[in-house]
């Protein structure tokens, strides 16, 4: 019991710390890589791919229910005090000192409850989780090591799971955004618009989306269970899906027959910038007189990385502007040298064209150098700091949020696009793609 009670107290001091990080990095959007990388990384992932490993979503969480209250004291002080206090209390006291209610609690828990507590070793991460919740952020998260390792995949561009994008809607349920083409989730019949409620036994709903990634991740060539509900759709109904390695290259290139030259951007990660230059390079060699830019499905990735990128299509000019919660902000210029300010530009995006795709996405909205074609984009407009701890765990903190050029506000609204162009059931079943045609008729038009 004396090692348990020293080893909380330990933890109420990591609590402290923890506290003491979500009040100065408050609410918002994170930063671009601000942080030495050897101490963290600021991220403006807004969705995440599912994968192999334990799902982009924390796999340990567990739906909150409201605990039964204890009996009302059976005694109350007659008379009230007669002296209120002079000094308000100190907002965080020594763990000695300021957790007495913790404690109290604590004892309480292990006299009366009946199941399994956290263990020693797993109460400081119970306890961590439970402050990052209240912040009601599903972006401020804390990531055991496991998961960190998991959701860590994301950007490498290979992870084993069942190849879709998700986000957590404002009613927090996880909706599948985008089932990638030719892998598992598509395979198995999800749609965009699904609302994923449990994986195999566990109820997913209230779990951060880091969380939920963790549960539906797993090894290639394992079954994974998901209770759907579909809004066409009257009662929810369960689909087992195969998870597979997701190879996903970073960018896609083609030179087209007619003249079109076709880049996509699959994410911001670190070789986002050099993949996209070397692409325009051997695109814009062949002389193209056009240049469609997808980002569809693309989740995000890094904030610089986006800076970068879209300073190859704006020459000059406001890219961003971060905004702190103090309202102090940072505006980011685009960057000289861009490969692509000229060329006729049409920018394809949909559902699941997040953060760092919104960002490159508005700037050239905002800036007129082309125009977006496809269907409204998620709508993450805020970074995340993430902090590796030294056990390997992570703490991502939300610290901005972030605006267009023209200082649109895109977090929970997204980017309406210049030409709404719907993807229909048919046209996927007949392996047709009327975004890119239309983009492509437009650019020939004006030739």
């Amino acid at each position: 019991m004396s090692s348990l009670k020293k080893a909380s107290r330990q933890v109420l001091a990591v609590l402290l710390i923890v506290a003491a990080a979500g009040l100065f990095y408050g609410a918002g959007v994170g930063t671009g890589l601000h942080v030495a990388r050897s101490v963290s990384l600021a991220s403006i992932q807004p969705t995440a791919m599912l994968t192999a490993t334990p799902v982009p979503v924390q796999p340990t969480a567990t739906e909150t229910e409201t605990p039964t209250p204890l009996p009302a004291p059976t005694a109350t002080p007659t008379v009230p005090p007669t002296v209120p206090p002079t000094v308000p209390p100190t907002p965080v006291q020594a763990p000695d000192n300021g957790f007495e209610i913790f404690w109290e609690a604590w004892n309480l828990l292990q006299n009366q409850f009946y199941g399994e507590l956290p263990t020693e070793e797993e109460l400081p991460y119970a306890a961590i989780e439970g402050v990052v919740g209240a912040t009601g952020d599903p972006y401020t998260a804390f990531l055991d090591p496991v998961r960190a390792e998991i959701i860590s995949t994301d950007l490498s561009g290979s992870f084993e799971g069942i190849g879709a994008t998700v986000r957590i809607r404002p009613d927090g349920k996880l909706e599948i955004v985008q089932p990638l083409p030719d892998h598992p989730a598509i395979e198995a019949g999800l749609k965009p618009k699904d609302i994923v409620l449990r994986v195999d036994d566990v109820e997913i709903e209230g779990m951060t989306i880091y969380e939920a990634i963790a549960l539906i991740r797993g090894p290639a060539g394992t079954p994974v269970q998901l209770l759907i509900q579909r809004e066409d759709v009257e009662e929810p109904f369960e689909v087992e899906i195969w998870r597979a390695r997701i190879d996903m290259p970073v960018v896609e290139a083609e030179m087209r027959e007619d003249g079109i030259a076709y880049l996509k951007l699959n994410d911001f990660g670190q070789t986002a910038t050099r993949e996209v230059r070397d692409s325009l390079r051997e695109l814009l060699a062949e002389d193209p007189v056009g240049l469609v830019f997808d980002l569809r499905g693309n989740g995000g990735g890094y904030l610089s990385s986006a800076v970068e990128v879209a300073s190859q299509f704006v020459d000059q000019g406001t890219i961003l502007i971060e905004r702190f919660r103090d309202e102090t902000e940072r505006v980011y210029d685009a960057e000289s040298g861009g490969l692509a300010t000229e060329i006729p530009l049409v920018v394809l995006v949909d559902g699941g064209t997040a953060s760092a795709s919104e960002i490159v996405a508005g700037a050239i909205q905002d800036t007129e150098r082309g125009i977006l074609i496809g269907t409204k984009t998620l709508g993450k407009g805020s970074v995340q700091l993430v902090n590796t701890l030294s056990d390997g765990s992570q703490l991502r903190v939300t610290t901005a949020r972030w605006f267009t050029p023209n200082d649109r506000a895109i977090h929970g609204t997204g980017l309406e696009p210049d030409l709404e162009v719907e993807v229909t059931d048919e046209d996927l079943e007949a392996d047709l793609d009327p975004q890119l045609e239309q983009a492509i008729s437009i650019l020939l038009e004006g030739k």
